[in-house]
């Protein structure tokens, strides 16, 4: 059985993405139970659709639900303890779920994560890690968007935790690690950048395979299973992404309607288009994980839509299922040892 606590009322459609996505996921997964936190007033009518939902969970009546526009500071302030945002991430302290779901502000959502569940020892700030398919699959790419700047060990870091969850996800046992830089020479890049390759070939990490650098265009051809960057080049190149999946999307779609010959090409072409579309459909690859935590927290898009719900939920699900925490864990214990944690303070 994985306990999944769900925060009902995060994303920009909230209880009306959230149920039918919880309801897509239960289907999938039958040991799935489900705690979910949210306006009771606003999900009953819609539980109500789902009975076996309403079997598999139990449900939280919340006051505050966190608004998609909140400041992470004002979230705190209002919601500590009384959002569904905050009752959801709590609920892994209080021994209730394995893993919490959320779709609502992203900001919020690490900021009262590490408020509420802490780093893990070693630890001085999390990351986002995101699940990017690629020619050859697919590969984790952290962070995309927490840790704006990182330092040297820092990145170190995300290395290893990236290394963790490629074991976990991807089932391999010496996952290949690369940074991501603007050359593959040595003495290309910032010296936050070279100086993290120095630390992770000298640490000579057991469970990981030191690739060295990689470009942009290493991302999508799954050079490696893990690409290392910071949070603000790793936002970019995911929001990039997204957008060329769009953009190639809409080419396709024109070119298709364009000539009554075109459309006739696209019915006899029509079982490979669909190929396609699944292959670059986003909701397939929702849901990022956040990193570096004392309990596993998914982050699913806030635009999505059930499916995509699901999706987030799936990775939360084979998160648990692998043992992230206690690889990711195990991972830390090897390097730094005894090392204290260096918590980041309440946002």
């Amino acid at each position: 059985m994985v306990r999944i606590s769900l925060d009902v009322m995060g994303g920009d459609y909230g209880p009306e993405v959230v149920i039918p996505g919880a309801a897509r996921a239960l289907e999938r997964h039958p040991d799935i139970r489900f705690v979910l936190f949210g306006q009771e007033a606003r999900c009953a009518e819609l539980l109500a659709k789902y009975p076996k939902l309403i079997a598999a969970s139990t449900f939280n009546d919340c006051e505050i639900a966190v608004g998609m526009d909140e400041k992470p500071s004002q979230a705190l302030r209002r919601g500590r303890g009384k959002s569904s945002m905050w009752k959801a991430i709590d609920a892994i302290n209080a021994g209730e779920a394995d893993v919490v779901v959320s779709a609502g502000n992203t900001g919020a959502l690490m900021a009262m994560s590490v408020f509420c569940l802490r780093t893990m020892q070693g630890i001085q700030r999390p990351a986002i890690a995101a699940i990017w398919p690629t020619l050859k699959g697919e590969s984790i790419v952290l962070d995309v968007g927490a840790t704006i700047g990182a330092d040297a060990q820092q990145l170190m870091d995300f290395a290893l935790m990236g290394g963790a969850m490629a074991r976990a996800l991807f089932e391999v046992e010496h996952p290949s690690v690369g940074l991501l830089n603007v050359g593959v020479e040595e003495i290309k890049g910032q010296e936050e950048v070279k100086e993290a390759g120095r630390l992770i070939r000298e640490a000579n990490i057991e469970g990981i395979d030191y690739y060295g650098f990689v470009e942009g265009d290493d991302i999508g051809r799954g050079t490696v299973d893990v690409v290392v960057t910071e949070g603000f080049s790793g936002n970019i190149a995911l929001k990039a992404a997204e957008g060329t999946a769009r953009q190639i999307a809409e080419y396709l779609r024109a070119a298709m309607s364009r000539t009554l010959l075109a459309k006739i090409g696209y019915v006899f072409a029509k079982g490979a288009f669909d190929r396609l579309r699944e292959k670059m459909d986003p909701r397939k690859v929702n849901g990022g994980v956040f990193l570096g935590l004392n309990g596993v927290v998914i982050k699913s898009h806030g635009g999505t839509d059930a499916e995509g719900f699901a999706a987030a939920i799936d990775v939360g699900y084979d998160m648990v299922k692998n043992g992230l925490k206690a690889k990711i864990e195990s991972d830390l214990a090897k390097y730094h040892g005894a090392q204290p944690s260096e918590s980041l303070p309440p946002a």
